[in-house]
């Protein structure tokens, strides 16, 4: 175990952490007093239909959904919904490779899956607040992942969904992409397979896993028009680089980061089905809102759009950002206006 202020409450807010126990995962292998981080906003009403479940992305954690997505000037509203935001496993903040002791800390860190992170948070809902249906599953990115398998595996208990900037099963472009960026973090001689004794150590790993995320997270006509000036306020593409990108991944955890890309790298809910993505995404009978970003390379519209048509009554809702994947964050206020315009007409329907 290392210590990586990161993920700690000053820098991650206020959260709490369930108990899971000893987690079996789909691996075979135990995830010994395995602990899930989450945080709450509102109240739950008496008959436990306002609740919410948001779900984090790739190096995202419960506090960036906290400060981008939820609000009273959102659709995520606290003064009408009861709002649980869940980091994933191996986030950094639920049970990860730097906060787990020996013998599984560190690069003995146990590989998790979407589908281990999706039963962790169905036993949170369950157990401990005794919601039998959620009103919104909604996450972006690997979040999205996780919404798709909420509602393939739990069909009966999601309401609705809305996977942004996501899709149901991973491409072989972005397996390669992913390959790429953990080569960047383990051909760093510090990481001494995974057992450096700080997380920066690693920096230039991690400094080389900026720039490949830049190439692909932010879209060349985000480059080509130099939003990085009106929309970040950086004077320069170095300045952007060191000033925003760099800045972003340099204190993140490269073992965590590690765990998030393995993941990524496998979500695919067709694997309940034999390998039959059409068949998976029959089993949704939640009212779904599909919700690409239009110059995302990551997970571009036109994927998008073929999986919202293998899904009964689904609408596909393209959000107009040319800051591509990384629009995510909401850098943009017009991104935020499209994403809780489309949020509010599905929480009505």
């Amino acid at each position: 175990m290392i210590d990586n202020p990161f993920y700690g409450p000053e820098t991650q807010g206020a959260f709490q952490l369930y108990e899971l126990g000893d987690l079996i995962l789909e691996s075979g292998e135990t995830l010994r007093r395995a602990k899930l981080a989450y945080r709450t906003f509102g109240q739950l009403n008496a008959e436990k239909s306002n609740a919410i479940l948001v779900t984090t992305w790739f190096s995202g954690t419960g506090k960036v959904m906290e400060d981008v997505y939820v609000g009273r000037d959102h659709a995520l509203n606290p003064d009408e919904y009861f709002i649980i935001v869940i980091d994933q496993i191996g986030s950094g903040v639920s049970s990860s490779p730097q906060n787990t002791p020996a013998p599984q800390s560190m690069a003995k860190f146990p590989k998790a899956r979407i589908e281990d992170d999706v039963r962790a948070q169905h036993r949170l809902i369950i157990e401990h607040f005794g919601i039998e249906r959620l009103a919104l599953v909604v996450g972006g990115s690997m979040g999205g992942q996780q919404v798709y398998e909420w509602s393939v595996r739990y069909p009966e208990m999601v309401v609705r969904a809305a996977p942004i900037a996501a899709t149901a099963r991973i491409s072989h472009h972005q397996v390669i992409f992913v390959d790429a960026c953990a080569e960047a973090l383990m051909s760093d001689p510090a990481w001494n397979g995974g057992w450096y004794q700080n997380s920066h150590d690693v920096r230039n790993g991690l400094d080389r896993l900026s720039r490949i995320v830049s190439t692909q997270g932010w879209s060349p006509q985000f480059y080509r028009q130099e939003r990085w000036r009106a929309v970040l306020g950086m004077s320069s593409i170095d300045d952007f680089i060191n000033g925003v990108m760099k800045a972003y991944f340099e204190p993140m955890d490269p073992n965590v980061l590690l765990c998030e890309m393995w993941k990524w790298q496998r979500a695919d809910v067709s694997r309940h089905v034999g390998g039959d993505l059409s068949a998976a995404l029959k089993r949704i009978t939640a009212k779904t809102y599909v919700m690409p970003i239009s110059h995302d390379m990551f997970f571009p519209p036109h994927e998008c759009e073929a999986e919202c048509a293998l899904i009964e009554g689904a609408e596909l809702k393209v959000i107009h950002s040319p800051e591509g994947h990384m629009g995510l964050n909401g850098f943009e206020p017009g991104y935020m206006r499209q994403v809780d315009e489309h949020l509010r007409a599905l929480l009505r329907s």
